[in-house]
Order: structure tokens, then C-alpha cells, then sequence
């Protein structure tokens, strides 16, 4: 068996598309559209570029897009100050500020400073309880996409038997809550379960999200079954030239390719749908707060 790749690059541009176009028809008809602030501290090389990207396909849907750049040293009250006034501001419908931040900076303290239905990244505590709670929530980009993905490929997921593999706040357990309300079996599993390897293989779904390069063989995955890895680990390349790195995930894709039906790549899998799931966060946010219908197909 060689496994269908899982194109989420192609899928993230759909859903862009579906946004761009959503948010066109509220534009005509209302007069007004959603925005997106992004608020950066500090000068690092990596967290510039992603902010630069969010507000490139934030105003490419034709979303608002509010850059905010604070220096390293910043007060926590006067950030605080900037989140108060961004949860004050009727035109700003998503919030977030770009992790990592400087030492001093508490992130789980600035994601409680978000008002929750502009918390488009999912992570406030309010969010984080809605959705285990199965009620209507913001829910975290990444799982959002994983899910996405999956409903894409696999179209009806009930019944399915899935295995999260990762247990983090950020991915393994709103991921596990997901496909909990997509009527999935969910078995939570992580690096010192017990014959992790029949674990894997009972599942029809592997998400893997346990931050270790290329952990899961194929060896371990049942025939057909469908992979979404989360995972992003740069490794050396010594083929590429030296001092080269390239990108692999959780998943030994070479060989799960043969026995997976299904498999997400890294690069090009997961990854761009995470600021894919961002702006369709904010137009959720959006048509929540404006008592407009939610765009089908982009919410859990």
C-alpha cells in the first residue's frame, strides 16, 4: 500500500478562499469586516516572520490587520494596557500576542489578559473549558486544522478509533476533545505508554503530536489507517551541504507512507493550516459578536 498525501498546503489555500469569499459578502452586505491584531515583543528573527505572514493572508481575505510591535523590555502593564484597549476596540474581533515573549512576560498571564471571544488562538482557560465541555468555544489553530484535515479525507469520522499521541495543552488534548465531539473512540497515549505500539495499531486515526522526530515507524500503524503529524523537527542534512537542516515530523513518513491510507508530509501537511484556522478563527469571532451565521465547514 502506498498512502495518499494529505495536501494540507492546497487545503489551507481552499479554506483562505472560503474566508476571502465569506468575508467579501459581509463587506457588501454590512459594510464592515472582521479584524485581526497581532502583537509582537521583542525583536526574535522567527516570531517576525510568521507575524508578517499572518497580516499578508490577513488582509489578502480582506480581514483588518493590526500589527503591533512592543520592545523586549516592555512593561507587563503597559502590554496589558494595549490587550485592555484591543478587547475595548469593536473593529478588532481576534487577538493574540506572538509566542515566545522575554522572561519577564507571563504567556499564560497575557492569554487570561484576552477577552476569550477574541482569543482566536483557542488558548484561554474559558475556551479551553467550553470545548471540554462541548459547548461552543474558540478553539486552539492547529487542532482546528488537524481536524479539518481529517474530516476532509475521511469525510464522517463517527465511530472511528483514534489515537491522539501527545498529551500537551496545546495539541494533543483539544485535539482528543475534537474528535470526542466528532464521535471518534479517543485513547490519549504519550511516550511511556504501556505497548505503545498496539495502542498505535488498534487506531484508524494516529495523530501524532509527541515532539520526538520520526517516533512512530510504520511497522506500528494498522493497514489503512489515517496519520496526521503534528510534529516539526529540524534535523541535519549533510546531503543538502554542510551545516544544512531539513524539516521531519513525529511520524517516520518513508515507511508509514507504506502502510498508512492516509498521511499528512512535513513540510506541507499540518502546518499551513494553522494561520488558515487563524483567520477562519476571526471571522467565527466576528459573526459571534455581530449575530451573523458562522461560515460552515471552518468551525469545529
Amino acid at each position: 500500500m502506498t498512502a495518499t498525501i494529505i495536501d494540507g498546503k492546497e487545503f489551507a489555500a481552499k479554506v483562505r478562499g472560503q474566508v476571502a469569499e465569506y468575508v467579501s459578502k459581509i463587506k457588501e452586505s454590512h459594510l464592515i469586516v472582521p479584524g485581526l491584531a497581532v502583537v509582537l515583543v521583542g525583536e526574535d528573527p522567527a516570531s517576525e516572520v510568521y507575524v508578517r505572514s499572518k497580516g499578508k493572508m490577513t488582509k489578502e481575505v480582506g480581514m483588518k490587520s493590526v500589527e503591533h510591535k512592543l520592545p523586549a523590555d516592555v512593561s507587563k502593564e503597559d502590554l496589558y494596557a494595549l490587550i485592555d484597549k484591543l478587547n475595548a476596540d469593536p473593529t478588532i474581533n481576534g487577538i493574540l500576542c506572538q509566542f515566545p515573549v522575554p522572561d519577564h512576560l507571563s504567556e499564560r498571564d497575557i492569554v487570561a489578559r484576552i477577552d476569550p471571544a477574541k482569543d482566536v488562538d483557542g488558548l484561554h482557560v474559558l475556551n479551553v473549558g467550553l470545548l471540554a465541555s462541548g459547548q461552543k468555544a474558540m478553539v486552539s489553530c492547529t487542532p482546528l486544522g488537524c481536524l479539518m484535515l481529517l474530516r476532509e479525507s475521511l469525510g464522517d469520522l463517527t465511530g472511528k478509533n483514534a489515537v491522539v499521541l501527545g498529551r500537551s495543552n496545546l495539541v494533543g488534548k483539544p485535539v482528543a476533545q475534537l474528535l470526542l465531539r466528532d464521535s471518534c473512540t479517543v485513547t490519549i497515549a504519550h511516550s511511556r505508554t504501556q505497548n505503545l505500539e498496539d495502542v498505535v495499531r488498534s487506531a484508524d486515526i494516529v495523530v501524532a503530536a509527541v515532539g520526538r522526530q520520526e517516533f512512530v515507524k510504520g511497522s506500528w500503524l494498522k493497514e489503512g489507517a489515517t496519520v496526521i503529524d503534528v510534529g516539526i523537527n529540524r534535523i541535519a542534512a549533510p546531503e543538502r551541504g554542510e551545516g544544512k537542516m531539513r524539516l521531519v515530523g513525529d511520524v517516520h513518513f518513508e515507511s508509514a507512507a507504506q502502510h498508512a491510507g492516509a498521511i499528512t508530509p512535513v513540510p506541507g501537511g499540518v502546518g499551513p493550516m494553522t494561520i488558515a484556522c487563524l483567520l477562519a478563527n476571526t471571522l467565527t469571532a466576528f459573526c459571534r459578536a455581530n449575530d451573523l451565521p458562522e461560515p460552515k465547514g471552518l468551525t469545529a
